[in-house]
């Protein structure tokens, strides 16, 4: 197969990290991607190592953001995220990623996509139009005018990133109904009942807030909710029984129960008193079948919102959650995360947002292989 390079830049986007690269640079139709992106990142890949591409056998780095110019009024970027998988080489393109936007308004800015002259070092914002979920996300970052470079350095860290970098804000503008268009609540409850094939049932909450997801409580599968990733994917027949309930989860939301990108699942669990005073909720969640060793953005942005939900199993489990604050702290394996939610007076969520840090580590050509 004869091997094509490919401009892009490696760039980690807060707990994540993949390859950016200009839509012009791609060909015309989506639908003739996969062979390249699969190829660039290593997969399909039998031991799941990648390691014939720039992946690294997990789902947070195997991922492609492109991104283009944009012609909406609302906006000054698009961006389409891709999910890579790591087994198969097959291209996810139904959900987004929170941490790779971060990543996506400093690249553009870099490569010449957006235009904030000037003197020194200054914050600027752009508008994100995500291609997958159809929404505009507020991205608010550092960049030196004159140098015309975004600006990485800074005092701000973030939980499963060593070192600090400057503090990028990502606010996601109406965020509800990102994919089903159904609203916060797709079934139009706090809480649903899943049956089971084994005729067991189980309460979820099933959100649909930056990205949908399915949540369920840690003791309702029978594991501490605090679990270390590592050890809770060596319980197959629990991982098999929260695959099915992401699976029953989506049938109900309306989507595709078969795509694995979305609706993530989360497992929940109220801190104890062993836990920093500070901390809301605790939370497990799988990616792509796989335990994060994080939170995947995204599904941390649609808990904070579920946990300030009334009724939703999120709002029961949630401690010290105040109804009228705008923050909620997540403690996931790496550390913690505040993510933010503004409601209206009618109780809509008009925007939740976050921060992030993000690098741009490599840039130059990938190399991928086709047949012909």
């Amino acid at each position: 197969m004869p091997t094509h390079p490919l401009p892009a830049t490696f760039m980690r986007g807060g707990t994540s990290n993949g390859l950016l690269i200009h839509r012009h640079d791609l060909p015309p139709n989506p639908s003739d991607w996969q062979m390249i992106l699969s190829s660039a990142m290593g997969s399909p890949d039998p031991y799941s190592r990648q390691l014939n591409g720039m992946g690294s056998g997990i789902s947070s780095t195997s991922k492609v953001c492109v991104v283009e110019k944009s012609a909406r009024a609302d906006a000054d970027l698009d961006y389409t995220f891709v999910q890579v998988g790591i087994r198969d080489g097959s291209l996810d393109l139904a959900g987004n990623c929170g941490n790779m936007s971060s990543a996506i308004g400093p690249w553009a800015f870099n490569e010449g996509l957006l235009e904030f002259g000037g003197e020194g070092r200054r914050e600027v914002s752009v508008r994100v139009f995500n291609t997958n979920t159809n929404k505009v996300i507020l991205a608010t970052f550092e960049v030196d005018g004159e140098k015309g470079v975004f600006e990485a350095e800074g005092e701000y860290g973030i939980d499963g990133v060593p070192g600090t970098g400057s503090r990028i804000t990502l606010e996601f503008l109406d965020p509800a109904g990102a994919k089903t268009g159904k609203g916060a609540l797709p079934t139009g409850r706090a809480v649903d009942v899943v049956k089971l094939n084994d005729g067991s049932s189980i309460e979820v909450t099933l959100s649909d807030v930056a990205n949908p997801g399915v949540f369920v409580r840690a003791e309702d599968v029978g594991v501490a909710g605090d679990v270390n990733p590592a050890a809770l994917e060596e319980k197959a027949g629990l991982m098999a029984r929260l695959e099915e309930i992401r699976q029953k989860g989506a049938e109900l939301m309306g989507l595709d129960p078969k795509t694995q990108t979305i609706p993530k699942i989360a497992m929940i669990s109220r801190p104890t008193e062993k836990d920093d005073e500070g901390v809301n909720v605790i939370v497990r969640a799988l990616s792509m079948q796989q335990p994060h060793k994080a939170v995947p953005l995204t599904l941390a942005l649609n808990l904070g919102t579920a946990s300030r939900t009334e009724g939703t199993l999120p709002a029961q489990v949630a401690r010290g959650v105040e109804k009228g604050g705008k923050s909620v702290t997540v403690a996931h394996p790496s550390g913690k995360l505040e993510v933010g939610g503004v409601f209206g007076e009618d109780g809509a969520i008009k925007s939740a947002l976050l921060h992030r840090t993000a690098r741009i580590l490599m840039k130059g050509d990938v190399y991928y292989s086709v047949k012909e």
